[in-house]
């Protein structure tokens, strides 16, 4: 059996969806701007940034970007549009969902990961990714929230109690 990276499922993942993937091209020029572009979904088409330097990374920007192909409609570019940050507020949760969501978490545990680093790497995202996913379900679920036998608690550290 060949073990695939969580990188390497979502490269599946875009393909089974007939989404191209391009990786390691130039999205920002010689530009100082500090509004980098990580990630880019055109048409059935994903651009990753050369920039981006780990597997953790490429990851969490292609979740989203796949997010994109599932949950966007039109040009979304125009970030004062409250639709366009709808659209991309979308695609993010898409992506928390399909890196992290709760029975992630609930595995995390499952595995002993203690804090966020350990969390972070068993999960193979980057730390302040999974921080920006675990303060989407806190305002989501608010203090805690219940799966199967398991409370994770949000409030005020994350945390998964089994109940047997």
């Amino acid at each position: 059996m060949i073990y695939l990276n969580t990188y390497e499922q979502l490269l599946q993942d875009a393909d089974d969806a007939h989404v191209t993937v391009h990786e390691a091209i130039d999205l920002n020029g010689d530009t100082a701007s500090s509004k980098r572009l990580d990630g880019l979904y055109i048409d059935n088409h994903i651009a990753l940034d050369s920039q981006l330097k780990t597997t953790a990374e490429k990851t969490a920007i292609l979740a989203e970007e796949i997010g994109h192909h599932f949950t966007s409609v039109g040009d979304i570019t125009d970030l004062k549009d409250a639709g366009s940050r709808q659209q991309e507020l979308d695609a993010r949760l898409w992506g928390y969902n399909r890196l992290i969501g709760l029975r992630e978490i609930i595995r995390a545990f499952e595995h002993h990961c203690q804090n966020r680093y350990e969390m972070a790497e068993y999960l193979d995202v980057p730390e302040d990714y999974l921080e920006e996913a675990l303060s989407c379900y806190r305002s989501k679920y608010g203090v805690y929230t219940l799966v199967d036998n398991y409370t994770i608690y949000f409030i005020p550290n994350i945390s998964v109690m089994k109940h047997f």
